[in-house]
């Protein structure tokens, strides 16, 4: 990665990076050090936004909502899309950055700045159908009128498993809508979206229309962005526990939220299912981002006739990967984000393998520097144990048992989230049944991958509110209005 290039200055080991982007300025400041995983090194600094940098970046915001709200609608449209053109022409630099910053090998980094871009063409070309109605009222006493204004200005709180993809599927949509935003970036990656905001400016994007700020106080810094009566959307992908605390925050001032929680995602697979198939969505499913994902596969349920066949070809295939720093080309699983996630994930392994579980491949932490864990299959796991219940956000594959349809269907249900599930049958009439009964927003279906910006990504139950992408998204940062009209 050239430090020449537009990227590749973010990441220069020992210096600090341009600084907090408030009103199309960088703001220089320092006190929060980014450590590359896989070296557990130093890689760069930041600034520590204050509560005060917060405000400013409102009164930046404010400054420009005007503007941006009554810029026509193909122009907002042909800035996104010049995003997207420079993106695309930075992705390999942005895939490195993305890898130094967050581990994942570089295969994956690639892919997600592809996802990642991909939300800047498709809210391009959705800016320009922004939907409205014109009807008679059944009563017939007048016409019904229905426009969309934007909503206001936005927060926008993401997290670092994707630090450029989480980014740009909620700047795309809101800035299609006419929306100002306030970009929180996870503090772990924030030189990702330093970066792209360099590349918003590049595209055209007005000064104050798109803030980003990085703070080790969140709580404080977020709490007082909503208390201002002048942002009126919070957009949130997170944990579930950080979710409801902010949810209760964001009522104090009736603000609108859109949730992206947590996730717990079962992997079911029949007996009648094409086991290669199986075995290959698996491993995009588990491993994408080496398990550090909330639509990861979490709970492996497989029918008894093809279990043991599916453990032992999924063991030889997570044994096969290798593991190794995020930016080496030949690199199939990275680091974990930090040695905490190291510890969490060991401690679910450990307490599955106590209560009855075996290993049939992985099982414990890495020696040696950075956050490593190895790609683990685990059987026999216990439908009590932890690591059923909790999300993992680890290369870890726990595989139950199960006999009948409405057995996986029942325990695919026994958890509290409900963001995704996948289902593996060759029978598409039984495979649309068990997602139809599996309590979640998103299912594939043969599949291992079911992200895609033109679909609504969302969960029920615990795993959040409203969704992200499809003709749905620009809709959370819109708020309808409606006429009675005679004439």
């Amino acid at each position: 990665m050239s430090l020449d290039s537009p990227i590749g200055a973010f990441a220069d080991p020992g210096k600090h990076a341009k600084g907090l982007f408030i009103g199309g300025e960088w703001l220089p400041g320092h006190g929060i050090a980014v450590v590359n995983p896989s070296t557990a090194s130093v890689l760069a600094e930041v600034p520590d936004a204050t509560i005060a940098d917060a405000m400013r970046a409102v009164d930046a915001a404010e400054a420009a909502a005007l503007g941006w709200r009554a810029t026509p609608a193909r122009q907002r449209a042909e800035i996104l899309r010049r995003w997207f053109v420079l993106m695309t022409e930075h992705a390999e630099d942005l895939a490195m950055l993305i890898s130094l910053e967050n581990g994942k090998a570089l295969p994956d980094a690639r892919g997600e700045v592809a996802y990642a871009a991909e939300f800047f063409r498709w809210y391009a070309e959705e800016a320009v159908r922004i939907p409205g109605e014109f009807r008679h009222a059944p009563s017939g006493a007048h016409h019904i009128l229905v426009d969309h204004d934007p909503i206001g200005i936005s927060v926008l709180i993401t997290p670092w498993n994707f630090p450029a993809a989480m980014a740009t599927r909620k700047i795309g949509p809101a800035l299609a809508a006419g929306c100002t935003v306030i970009l929180k970036p996870a503090s772990e990656t924030p030189l990702t979206a330093y970066a792209m905001a360099r590349l918003g400016a590049e595209a055209g994007v007005p000064a104050g229309v798109v803030n980003v700020l990085t703070t080790t106080q969140p709580s404080p810094v977020v709490s007082a962005m909503l208390a201002d009566p002048r942002v009126r959307k919070l957009s949130f992908t997170g944990s579930t526990g950080v979710g409801r605390t902010l949810l209760a925050e964001a009522a104090k001032t009736v603000v609108s939220c859109s949730m992206e929680l947590g996730g717990n995602a079962p992997f079911v697979v029949f007996d009648d299912a094409d086991l290669e198939a199986a075995l290959e969505g698996a491993m995009i499913a588990k491993m994408r981002n080496a398990g550090e994902a909330c639509t990861a596969a979490n709970r492996f349920y497989v029918q008894s006739g093809i279990h043991d066949a599916f453990v032992a070809g999924l063991t030889k295939r997570m044994a096969a990967l290798k593991i190794g720093a995020g930016t080496d080309p030949a690199t199939q699983v990275g680091p974990m984000i930090t040695t905490k996630a190291v510890v969490k994930i060991d401690r679910l392994v450990s307490q599955a393998v106590a209560r009855g579980a075996h290993v049939t491949t992985g099982g414990s932490p890495l020696p040696g520097s950075g956050y490593f864990y190895p790609p683990t299959v685990i059987e026999n796991v216990p439908h009590d144990a932890e690591i059923a219940h909790e999300e993992i956000f680890g290369p870890v594959a726990p595989i139950y048992r199960f006999e009948t349809e409405e057995q996986a269907i029942r325990l695919a249900n026994t958890t509290e989230y409900g963001l995704a599930a996948y289902v593996f049958s060759r029978d598409l009439s039984r495979a649309l049944r068990v997602g139809k009964g599996i309590e979640a927003g998103m299912v594939a279906i043969n599949r291992g991958l079911m992200s895609d910006p033109a679909a609504p990504f969302g969960g029920t139950k615990q795993s959040g509110l409203g969704r992200e992408g499809g003709v749905t998204g620009i809709l959370e940062f819109m708020e309808p209005k409606y006429f009675a009209v005679n004439f």
